[in-house]
């Protein structure tokens, strides 16, 4: 008699259980985004005769229940803890901890994809550059596994034979070394970004490496908003967020702008994108395919294209002052072929600066 008491139960407690957590998934209000994630969730499907029939509404409920599950964010957490530390899983979803700092597994290194980004340079090197007087010059920037990865037991890339590999398909170009000065306390704990603040001797190398002088002084200043990177919503772990500290001077404060998607003109610090979804974006507002930087108070005239990703946002602030124009240029969204109806290339300096992750993955380049 004890054992069925027991066995009815535990079905009304599972049964209550199940019970509760569906109506608390019907009637609560479904969630638009997802910030640790930074995307859209997805919104509850439309039940139709027609997408009942077609079988298209159990497929959208199945993409929907997951994302608006009740303590979504909750349960992440838990699995993620769960395979870390009760699993011993050495990471989670491809990403990993160590140190206090979240990084993404870089591995391998992918030859093929070196050679397309090679390819894309190629064809912009000969359709816009070659036989200016432009000096052309390049750059790679390590991801933070450079100096995280193997110390700990995972995979790494070699990161010599990496650069030596775009180096030998790109000869045109002028090699600036960076990885010497970087160490892991350069880059964010919870994303894959390099620290601005930080820079400055990175800054003198490439503008030194250019003909330049190295920049002058700045003073350092803090975003109010705290920044959970892209890696915080990979891991789903319990971490404190980063702090968004810059770097700025009259010089920055002067400069202007110019955003060719928009037509609109700004300052180099983006304070409405500074306070949304990714803080990262207050450097030059982020990830966008054309933009000019004007300095009216430089003591040149020399110009400065910089062919890049979203790690230069954060640098080229500190390059500004030996420019009177620098040129931002990302053909992850701006084809290479279309480029000719914007730039017109005589004198300038060029730079092809880009962090490996982008250089392992170059199918983006366009």
């Amino acid at each position: 008699m004890n054992e069925k008491r027991t066995a009815l139960l535990t079905v009304c407690l599972l049964g209550a259980f199940l019970l509760t957590f569906s109506l608390w998934a019907y009637l609560k209000p479904d969630g638009a985004f997802s910030q640790s994630e930074r995307r859209k969730l997805t919104p509850k499907p439309r039940c139709t005769v027609e997408s009942i029939y077609s079988g298209r509404y159990m497929s959208d409920f199945e993409t929907y229940a997951p994302d608006q599950f009740p303590l979504r964010e909750q349960f992440r957490t838990l699995k993620s803890l769960t395979s870390l530390y009760l699993l011993r899983q050495r990471d989670t979803n491809g990403v990993y901890l160590a140190e206090g700092y979240v990084s993404r597994l870089e591995y391998p290194m992918q030859e093929d994809s070196i050679a397309h980004a090679a390819r894309r340079f190629d064809y912009l090197y000969d359709t816009y550059l070659s036989g200016t007087n432009c000096r052309l010059y390049l750059s790679v920037i390590p991801d933070k596994n450079a100096f995280l990865a193997s110390s700990h037991g995972y995979p790494a890339l070699d990161y010599g034979a990496f650069t030596q590999s775009l180096r030998e398909k790109t000869p045109y170009l002028t090699y600036l070394p960076i990885g010497d000065l970087l160490s892991l306390e350069d880059y964010y704990r919870t994303d894959l970004h390099w620290r601005q603040e930080q820079l400055t001797d990175v800054a003198a190398r490439l503008l030194e490496g250019m003909g330049a002088e190295a920049p002058g002084t700045f003073r350092e200043e803090t975003l109010p908003t705290p920044y959970y990177g892209v890696y915080y919503g990979y891991a789903a772990l319990p971490m404190e967020p980063d702090t968004i500290r810059y770097l700025t001077n009259d010089t920055l404060e002067s400069c202007t702008v110019y955003h060719y998607e928009t037509g609109q003109t700004t300052g180099i610090y983006d304070g409405e994108k500074g306070a949304g979804r990714d803080p990262y974006e207050w450097f030059l507002s982020g990830s966008e395919s054309l933009l000019t930087v004007e300095n009216p108070h430089a003591a040149t005239d020399r110009e400065l294209v910089i062919f890049r990703d979203s790690f230069a946002s954060s640098l080229a602030p500190l390059l500004v002052e030996q420019y009177a124009k620098i040129t931002l240029v990302d053909i992850r969204y701006l084809s290479s072929t279309t480029l000719g109806k914007y730039l017109t290339f005589t004198d300038q300096d060029v730079l092809f600066l880009y962090s490996v992750p982008v250089l392992n993955h170059s199918d983006t380049l366009k």
